[in-house]
């Protein structure tokens, strides 16, 4: 909450800047120096605005309201330096938004997990026409996150985030994993099991 510190001194008091009548009268000095104190956190404030506009920079109940400037949505349950990560690449994630990569980098930041992107098309040349088309025909779209805790992750969601980041006729699939060597051994076999985002036991999503 913004209000007035504690014997915090301010860098423009308003005793001496007044005419010399009321630098000699000690209650216009003593009401004045009553408003410095309450002046001096909005003349600090203004005077380190800059920081205010800074993601890791901002206190804590400024970030919120910074996040809405740039159109991102934060997690209060989140660490402050994960929320703070977010709001800073605000804008490379955007610059990025529908790529593969952006797509990755995005939900790293919202699950601190690792994350592979799997899509199965392809590409391919050849001098002789008519030649086997690489990929799949029908398009899918498969998300691995892997963490420590797949039941910490909000699977409702990391579905919302996929779905508004890839083209509209992909379907999709979200695979959340345990990491470590039962995830890496999942993950060898997931392509192949029906998965969800909720945890260890898994059905498809789309």
């Amino acid at each position: 909450m913004r209000g007035t510190v504690d014997i915090l001194p301010t860098p423009h008091p308003m005793g001496p800047s007044m005419p010399s009548l009321y630098q000699e009268d000690p209650f216009s000095q003593s009401f004045l120096s009553a408003l410095d104190t309450v002046l001096a956190p909005v003349v600090g404030t203004l005077d380190n605005f800059d920081a205010y506009l800074d993601p890791y920079l901002a206190p804590d109940d400024f970030l919120g309201w910074l996040a809405t400037w740039v159109g991102m949505t934060i997690d209060e349950s989140w660490t402050s330096e994960r929320r703070r990560q977010v709001v800073a690449r605000a804008v490379e994630l955007y610059r990025l938004r529908g790529t593969a990569t952006g797509l990755a980098e995005q939900i790293e930041i919202h699950t601190g997990g690792t994350v592979e992107i799997i899509e199965n098309g392809g590409t391919a040349w050849s001098i002789d026409a008519g030649g086997e088309l690489p990929g799949s025909a029908k398009p899918l779209l498969v998300v691995r996150i892997q963490v420590d805790d797949p039941k910490s992750i909000d699977g409702g969601r990391i579905e919302a985030l996929v779905a508004a980041s890839k083209p509209a006729h992909v379907e999709h699939r979200v695979e959340i994993v345990r990491l470590g060597k039962k995830g890496a051994a999942k993950a060898e076999t997931a392509a192949d099991e029906p998965t969800d985002a909720s945890g260890d036991a898994e059905t498809p999503s789309a």
